[in-house]
């Protein structure tokens, strides 16, 4: 069994999202809560996971959080609520 990998969003406190990947989301969670993680959930702290999905490649991984991070909010909001 290979490594999995995750796209996630998170909701910020400020009522906006971020959009990220990685391989432990609780992990990557837990240091953007730390401010150790992006540069925008430093600015933007981070209160909880609303959207996970798993890939089996990180390349897979890394074009669905570029194609999430180019939606609009509606549409990520509508991506979130089918999850």
């Amino acid at each position: 069994m290979g490594k999995k990998f995750y796209v996630y969003i998170l909701l910020t406190e400020k009522n906006t999202y971020y959009c990220g990947y990685t391989d432990d989301v609780e992990k990557r969670f837990e240091k953007h809560k730390a401010g150790k993680a992006a540069k925008y959930t430093r600015a933007f702290k981070p209160i909880k996971i609303v959207y996970k999905q798993e890939f089996s490649t990180k390349e897979e991984a890394q074009k669905e959080e570029y194609r999430i991070k180019s939606l609009s909010r509606a549409e990520k909001e509508r991506l979130i609520s089918k999850n």
